[in-house]
């Protein structure tokens, strides 16, 4: 794994290759192994690299790497997992070393790049530069694995894999992109391929973007599309028994981990204890001929710590487990880094827990395989279930119901909840049910999805010139309405939010990070499955589960999820809470001119008295102002 960057400037004698280095150096936490430049004879591009060695640490890995026919220049950031398989098809080259990196310029060399794209099995960001066509590719990987961003700084084109290593060009400005600031607050995080700075995007996943000249603005151009896979899947059901859709899975599965073990570096696993990363890590052991290496951060508050049972988990399946119980004083700390690690907005609070198990993990290993992708593909959020339902009852019935709910308050609904018997099976009972009074109001499959992963319903009237554009992919036809929230949650939750989260966390302690469940053979897999093969009755993740039963005993796994955060709720109210009031402050707000204050001191008060949990809506302003004070030009 590596971080990269470059220009192509208009501009001639423009000192490109001193840019370009100051620009990767920015990025020397994805790479600290080493770091190289190179500019063109004329002086107006350069690329760099900032290398973490995980495949060939000789110095025949190392980047920007040329081809051997002299003709394509590459930085590279990813693995491509099937390397060795294309090399024995790229009869007649002379190999100098043997990283994936020459394998995919020999390959690009051969057959192309959009068709070598096609054919390879990874995780990547790259920039290819042309010498003969002197033109500049972008591409990235089919399901937001790596990070890309580009843009324009006057008359110079700009890529990088942070945005850190954009503001280090002389030319930067900085200036806050109000759509995509009412964009962030709807979701958490600002969506491909949207960018907090104006004049700065995302490449979306499974695309490649062609330069022909420095100024040019291409539309990024599709190589694979999930939404198609999708389709295809669902059109062509496999019919498989139980029995042999789990035997399939288990197939596919154990190829993609085999593909992902691969590595010249230590190797191993986070490991919750949920069905996700028991599977991976099950799978893992089986495969492995020693103890794997897993990891676990535990709380000791016991509503979000899930370490005792990762603890069974790894017991059982007999890895060499880790875990480390953090206090709320060490969680908190790492609020300070967010704002660097997450050189963009992004209000997932689990970035918390995700940065502290990414930073004991790194400890031991270079590699950590996680359990990513499993809930989008295999039917694990509950809105997958309670969805549907909500909407099979007529309108009078669900405006009714909403009315009752909302005629106590949550604090009521909590007393109410204490005085039952089995009253601890859930935590907050009447914030729940305040939030299922809203869902039952919505009218459409589009508005209650909408209303179920948002953070603040109506963001444009919050932000201050702000117009909440349309993100994302377009609305899902002639599926089922559990189907269409899957594919919506791996075209944009799945990247802009969980991979965005994991590779920050990960890159900034130089760890790499590979989910075997993205090998896009395993998503179309998925979407062949008939949705009772994912969701029966009230169990989620069905098929997941009868595979999972099959090496860790189904009393280790059948249990209430915690869910891998922390209690931000409790703390701003509590320990953050002189923290959180200086950055929502009304007089700085309004200073700032960002946000209206109204609203957002609306819910700080309710928060603070206990009326209404505003824990995420909070939590989105708070980043967003922590981001700002460090970030800010």
């Amino acid at each position: 794994m590596c971080g990269i960057a470059g220009l192509w400037s208009t501009s001639v004698g423009a000192d490109v290759a001193e840019i370009a280095a100051r620009m990767g150096a920015q990025l020397i936490h994805r790479g600290p192994d080493d770091a190289g430049v190179w500019s063109d004879s004329a002086g107006n591009v350069a690329l760099a690299h900032q290398r973490l060695s995980i495949l060939d640490l000789s110095p025949e890995g190392h980047q920007p790497m040329r081809s051997h026919d002299g003709r394509y220049v590459i930085v590279f950031n990813g693995e491509i997992y099937n390397h060795l398989e294309l090399r024995r098809t790229l009869e007649g080259v002379e190999w100098r070393g043997h990283s994936d990196t020459e394998v995919l310029l020999a390959a690009i060399t051969r057959w192309g790049l959009e068709s070598t794209l096609k054919r390879c099995v990874g995780m990547f960001a790259l920039a290819l530069w042309d010498t003969q066509k002197h033109s500049l590719s972008l591409a990235r990987d089919r399901l937001g694995e790596k990070p890309l961003y580009y843009g324009w700084l006057d008359n110079t084109l700009v890529f990088a894999s942070e945005l850190k290593a954009l503001r280090a060009h002389p030319n930067w400005q900085g200036a806050i992109e109000r759509n995509a600031l009412a964009l962030y607050l709807r979701y958490g995080n600002v969506p491909a391929p949207n960018c907090i700075y104006r004049g700065i995007h995302k490449l979306p996943p499974a695309t490649i973007a062609r330069f022909h000249t420095a100024d040019s603005k291409p539309a990024p151009q599709p190589y694979w599309s999930a939404t198609e896979a999708a389709r295809q899947g669902r059109t062509n059901l496999l019919q498989l028994t139980d029995d042999e859709a789990v035997a399939e899975l288990e197939r596919i599965l154990r190829q993609s981990i085999a593909d992902q073990s691969i590595a010249d570096v230590p190797l191993g696993a986070f490991l919750s204890g949920g069905i996700d990363s028991s599977l991976i890590v099950a799978l893992m052991q089986k495969n492995s001929s020693h103890s794997v290496k897993t990891f676990t951060i535990g709380f000791h508050a016991a509503d979000y710590d899930e370490a005792p049972h990762a603890a069974a988990v790894a017991r059982h399946l007999g890895t060499e487990h880790t875990e480390l119980y953090v206090t709320p004083e060490e969680a908190r700390t790492v609020i300070q880094r967010l704002p660097v690690v997450y050189d963009e907005p992004f209000a997932d609070s689990s970035q918390i827990p995700t940065l502290l198990v990414a930073a004991l993990a790194r400890q031991q290993v270079t590699v950590a395989l996680s359990g990513d992708g499993g809930d989008e593909l295999f039917g694990g959020y509950t809105r997958y279930r309670w969805g549907p339902r909500i909407l099979q009852h007529g309108v009078l019935l669900r405006r009714s119901l909403a009315a009752l709910l909302d005629a106590f308050s949550p604090g009521t609904w909590d007393k109410l909840f204490h005085c039952l018997p089995g009253s601890g099976i859930t935590s907050a009972p009447g914030d729940k049910l305040q939030k299922l009074a809203v869902l039952l109001r919505c009218n459409s499959r589009r508005d209650l999805y909408q209303q179920l992963v948002s953070f603040w319903p109506n963001p444009a009237s919050i932000v201050i010139g702000g117009d909440e554009a349309v993100a994302g992919q377009n609305w899902p036809d002639n599926e089922s309405f559990a189907a269409q929230m899957m594919l919506l949650d791996a075209l944009e939750y799945l990247p802009d939010d969980i991979l965005t989260k994991v590779d920050r966390a990960s890159m900034s302690v130089s760890l790499e990070t590979r989910a075997p469940f993205l090998d896009h053979r395993v998503f179309e897999f998925a979407w062949q499955l008939p949705m009772p093969q994912k969701i029966r009755g009230r169990e989620s993740k069905w098929l997941l589960r009868q595979l999972l039963y099959r090496y860790v005993p189904r009393d280790l796994i059948e249990r209430p999820k915690a869910g891998f955060s922390v209690p931000i709720g409790e703390w701003l109210r509590g320990p953050l809470r002189a923290w959180a009031e200086a950055l929502l402050d009304e007089s700085r707000l309004r200073q700032d001119a960002c946000f209206d204050p109204v609203p957002i001191r609306r819910a700080w008060l309710e928060h603070q008295r206990g009326i209404r949990n505003w824990q995420h809506r909070l939590w989105a302003i708070l980043m967003f102002q922590t981001w700002l004070e460090n970030n800010s030009s």
